[in-house]
């Protein structure tokens, strides 16, 4: 059974969640992520740091665009159910240096609300210093980056470290997107 056939996937009516990106976001890990929400019965709202569209990355080079639909100055974490960040080096790299985008980051895990990322995504967490003391896996060139801001950092398809959710790179989708599905049904976590 996948997640568009599991009826335990289907749990995420009336929640909303927040992905947040910007240029250089890497394709399939904003798509997919959406579309396994959107199919749970979630409302997704695509977050960056301006209005206006944003352009991704697939194979090395620019692909489409992604309307946006709100600026991250414009929203408050309790908005929303749940946060994704998708990767793509350069899209985190500009993220992390947006103070506005950090206020949000930290006020999820304020909140205990779920928080996924893929890929280079946990660098805007350790930017945020909101890592430490958690078990997570990313990108593996983030590896030293991660353990430097306190994480535990393994090798991993996918991690779950109450509501937090990661994984590698687009390979590791489908478990990332089950996960993600899981974790969001599941609600706020105390930790």
């Amino acid at each position: 059974m996948d997640i568009l056939t599991d009826p335990r996937m289907t749990s995420l009516n009336n929640k909303r969640v927040a992905i947040l990106a910007t240029d250089g976001f890497e394709e399939s890990e904003l798509r997919e992520p959406r579309e396994a929400l959107l199919q749970a019965g979630a409302f997704v709202d695509l977050i960056a740091p301006e209005a206006g569209a944003i352009t991704g990355w697939k194979d090395g080079a620019q692909s489409d665009t992604e309307q946006v639909d709100r600026a991250v100055a414009d929203v408050k974490a309790d908005d929303y159910d749940a946060l994704v960040l998708p990767g793509g080096e350069t899209n985190l790299d500009q993220l992390r240096m947006n103070p506005d985008v950090l206020k949000f980051v930290r006020a999820f895990f304020d909140q205990h609300r779920p928080v996924a990322a893929i890929c280079h995504g946990p660098w805007l967490l350790a930017e945020a210093d909101v890592v430490r003391g958690r078990k997570l896996t990313s990108y593996p060139g983030l590896r030293t980056a991660l353990r430097n801001a306190g994480a535990h950092w393994v090798d991993e398809e996918v991690v779950v470290d109450n509501g937090l959710i990661t994984s590698r790179n687009p390979k590791d989708l489908t478990a990332f997107n089950a996960k993600l599905v899981e974790e969001i049904a599941e609600g706020i976590h105390q930790y």
